[in-house]
């Protein structure tokens, strides 16, 4: 081939694959960077009062971090069937929420405590294919969205207005699901979830099979690629961080519950059940902080 149409050919292939890098540099999705967190000690889990969930609280200034189990739940709502609690969650301005779930029905609710210490009850009916347990509530940083969970495997979140914050919501008014959290990856047996910023959850897997993501009881990094909005649904791009401390004097099955994320200190802290009699004995809340 003579030399000029060699340089011609050359200068066709480098703007060929010029072109084809700028196409999949163009389309490539966002890179996650994946946290690093490390344990930082340990408090006994209450098996009865701090085995189901926790979250920590802004409002008021010095206030106590709240904690469910099935000794939390008031007479009056389990006699009517909400028999079970889940994981909770608080706004920066001090609602604090608590999901329930019955044993059968085609309703789940979300117990709300205002600022003022009034508690208010609002009930959300089952959409199509919506599967009628309550793990868990994540409150967006903005305040007007709450997520929610559903256990077993599932690729989505469903998006709620906040009870309470969202001036959309009213006691006397079903709780619509607002939009959808896309997963990038399926999930299984979520217990908790907690917003770490606008954009990026950690949540708490209970998954016993680790066929997911190769481990058992994972802690899964979220990241969204928007703030919930309640208008449109959002993509979640998920990561498996760990497996959360499985330490027990027991040998069995362990059950990975809430989860909390403290951004006055930046600690994170899971509730891992032990297995057997020593759920009474050994039951743990662990901190973790970021690497």
């Amino acid at each position: 081939m003579p030399l000029r149409a060699r340089q011609r050919c050359r200068a066709v292939l480098v703007a060929a694959v010029a072109l084809t890098a700028a196409t999949v540099l163009g389309t490539a999705p966002p890179a996650f960077a994946a946290d690093t967190w490390t344990e930082a000690g340990s408090d006994r889990a209450d098996p009865l009062t701090e085995s189901q969930g926790l979250t920590s609280v802004e409002v008021p200034a010095g206030a106590a971090n709240r904690y469910t189990g099935i000794g939390t739940i008031p007479v009056g709502l389990s006699s009517r069937g909400w028999n079970h609690v889940g994981d909770p969650d608080t706004s920066y301005d001090g609602h604090y929420i608590e999901p329930y779930q019955r044993d059968s029905g085609t309703t789940k609710m979300f117990r709300v405590q205002s600022p003022d210490g009034t508690w208010s009850e609002y009930v959300h009916t089952l959409g199509s294919g919506e599967a009628l347990n309550n793990s868990w509530v994540a409150v967006s940083p903005g305040g007007q969205w709450m997520l929610a969970g559903e256990y077993g495997t599932m690729s989505r979140l469903l998006v709620f207005p906040t009870p309470g914050v969202n001036p959309a919501t009213s006691p006397s008014a079903n709780l619509p699901q607002a939009a959808t959290v896309r997963l990038d990856h399926a999930v299984r047996d979520v217990q908790g979830c907690d917003f770490l910023s606008a954009t990026r959850l950690l949540c708490s897997s209970d998954d016993p099979a680790g066929t997911l993501f190769g481990i058992t009881k994972p802690l899964l990094q979220i990241d969204l690629t928007a703030e919930p909005n309640g208008t449109s649904d959002v993509t979640g791009h998920v990561t498996a961080l760990r497996q959360l401390p499985l330490r027990s004097s027991c040998s069995g099955t362990f059950e990975a519950e809430g989860i909390d994320y403290d951004r006055r200190t930046g600690t994170l802290r899971v509730i891992v059940v032990s297995p057997g009699f020593c759920v009474l004995t050994d039951s743990t809340t662990y901190r973790f902080t970021r690497g």
